[in-house]
């Protein structure tokens, strides 16, 4: 069946009055993933909230049914959780890491994974080691392997797609090379998870992150941990709570089986309904057909603004996918975000606080970042091209 990206957009109002380019950061969500989360709003309004669980119990079970079909794993491996870093908090931390383990991670760490580990290297006594980047400016693989043979790593950190540019980072690679050195991967799918494929088995990862706000489509305050089942015993979770855990006895505990035992009792039932409907609703599009499309788009993005005189696209990697970062010579990122903004063209910028290994090392502080989607038109990109020209021409 082809792609009726008319029908898409009209399903998705928050698209049709203006070109937005910012579904790295919050994409709007189509129609019927706002009216379940209204709907069930407006049932705990009526019958109460724990009532209203009750009733939708089973269909909160079959959002881990969903993710898990999105990511090619098993139902009781998914974690529903309220934000990406909330579920990447909670795997890291259930590592049992001592003083002296080795964690490895890449140039492209985002802020809060970084944060975490600076914590957990002053509090538990860790080391943190930075691998280097090869000559496109992705992860070096080789590297990778060399640190793994030489022993002491614990667990490696990777981010699939940064934050700050288009580089698809060489998951796959990575991954063969920690299960042959038996070193778990957390793999951060943040902002690839419902932009490309991210089947965990062809990832090879033993944990993975993502939120339900940015390309899936879904609410914000939604998230999921996904953690291999042969690791989930090894793994001891921080945080717990009557979710996570058994209270029984005055002094014992045991945690709930599987993955559940890093979920909270309290959480957003509304939005993590809808969660399962967008995910859902990419399904039926086909993640296959929705990365076909948003790499197209980006790559026509990306090689139209590069030929702009005076504008430099900052992407790196052999892999790209639909997000766009780029800079005008003399002129301030913020202001063109703004100024793009002013005449239809919703971006953001990336800047050093958020991506501070990889965007010190090049001398960068900010950047605009356009990421386009599959409800994005060709005509939307052109639009934004002749912008951005006009902009580093210095007219209006």
């Amino acid at each position: 069946m082809a792609l009726d990206v008319d029908a898409l957009r009209r399903d998705t109002p928050g698209l049709l009055d203006r070109v937005y380019l910012n579904h790295a950061g919050a994409s709007p969500s189509p129609t019927p993933v706002v009216d379940r989360v209204v709907e069930h709003l407006r049932l705990e309004a009526r019958i109460g909230g724990y009532e209203a669980a009750v009733e939708h119990a089973d269909e909160l079970d079959g959002v881990h049914a969903s993710v898990a079909r999105l990511l090619g794993g098993a139902p009781d491996e998914v974690a529903l959780c309220d934000s990406a870093s909330s579920a990447w908090h909670r795997a890291f931390w259930s590592f049992p890491l001592q003083p002296g383990d080795v964690v490895l991670t890449c140039r492209s760490e985002y802020v809060t994974n970084a944060l975490a580990l600076l914590r957990a290297e002053r509090t538990l006594g860790i080391r943190i080691e930075v691998l280097p980047d090869d000559a496109v400016g992705q992860v070096d693989v080789d590297a990778l392997a060399d640190r793994l043979a030489a022993g002491d790593v614990a667990l490696v950190s990777l981010v699939h797609v940064p934050t700050q540019g288009g580089l698809v980072s060489p998951a796959e690679r990575v991954g063969a090379a920690c299960r042959a050195a038996g070193v778990p991967l957390m793999l951060d799918a943040c902002q690839s998870v419902g932009q490309l494929p991210t089947r965990v088995d062809e990832l090879g990862c033993d944990v993975l992150t993502a939120t339900g706000r940015k390309f899936l489509r879904g609410p914000r305050g939604t998230g999921f941990l996904w953690v291999r089942r042969d690791l989930t015993d090894r793994l001891d979770p921080l945080l717990l709570d009557s979710q996570g855990a058994v209270w029984t006895g005055e002094r014992t505990y045991e945690l709930a089986p599987g993955a559940q035992r890093f979920e909270s009792f309290e959480r957003n039932w509304a939005g993590l309904l809808g969660l399962g409907r967008a995910v859902e609703y990419a399904l039926a599009i086909g993640i296959d057909v929705i990365a076909e499309r948003v790499v197209s788009l980006g790559a026509e993005l990306r090689d139209s603004l590069a030929g702009l005189p005076g504008v430099r696209v900052h992407d790196r990697g052999a892999r790209r996918c639909g997000i766009v970062t780029f800079t005008i010579d003399g002129h301030d990122p913020e202001q063109v975000q703004r100024d793009l903004v002013a005449r239809g063209v919703q971006v953001w910028t990336a800047n050093v606080a958020y991506a501070r290994l990889d965007l010190s090392a090049r001398g960068l502080t900010s950047m605009v970042r356009a990421s386009v989607h599959v409800t994005t038109t060709e005509e939307e990109v052109d639009r934004t091209v002749d912008l951005v020209g006009r902009i580093s021409r210095g007219g209006a």
